[in-house]
């Protein structure tokens, strides 16, 4: 069954969406299902917000790139949270990492964001591109900051 909230799929017979916590409108409310209680909602639109993309590109351009710092520090998290994978890299350890490499890991978050990305578009029944591909080359080119933008771009899609 595809779950009506976030578009997941789940067994017929459980109570809850195991992803984003909605009770299953094809079962019967039982004793059992009102005991047991539906999964923490660590489901991406109640914590992710949209950002204006301009404004992110131009507070980065105003504090000669540390916003964009920070950008990538809430890409990174509102990442995490759309795909409801905890265990994924921190945003402060992909800044210590890019800042150690002297930004060679910055082009391998940018691929593995893409690749992150383009993987719950296509779960949730999305057509996605090879948008790491598209956003490692523009790194590597030293357009990063459109690559956020891309990036911004698409969650904010996700979000809704």
């Amino acid at each position: 069954m595809n779950c009506p909230s976030c578009g997941s799929n789940y067994s017929d017979n459980a109570s809850f969406c195991p992803h984003c916590g909605t009770a299953n409108p094809g079962t019967a409310v039982t004793p059992d299902a009102m005991l047991q209680t539906p999964p923490p909602c660590n489901n991406l639109n109640g914590n992710v917000e949209k950002k204006n993309i301009a404004l992110c590109i131009v507070f980065s351009i105003i504090t000669c790139g540390i916003y964009a710092i920070y950008w990538m520090y809430t890409l990174t998290e509102d990442t995490k949270k759309i795909t409801n994978n905890p265990t994924d890299t921190s945003g402060g350890m992909v800044i210590l990492f890019s800042l150690i490499t002297c930004g060679i890991y910055s082009w391998y978050w940018l691929y593995k964001q893409g690749d992150r990305i383009d993987h719950e578009k296509q779960s949730r029944g999305i057509p996605s591109s090879n948008s790491g591909l598209i956003w490692i080359l523009l790194g590597i080119f030293g357009l990063s900051i459109v690559s956020y933008a891309l990036m911004q771009n698409e969650i904010n899609d996700l979000v809704g």
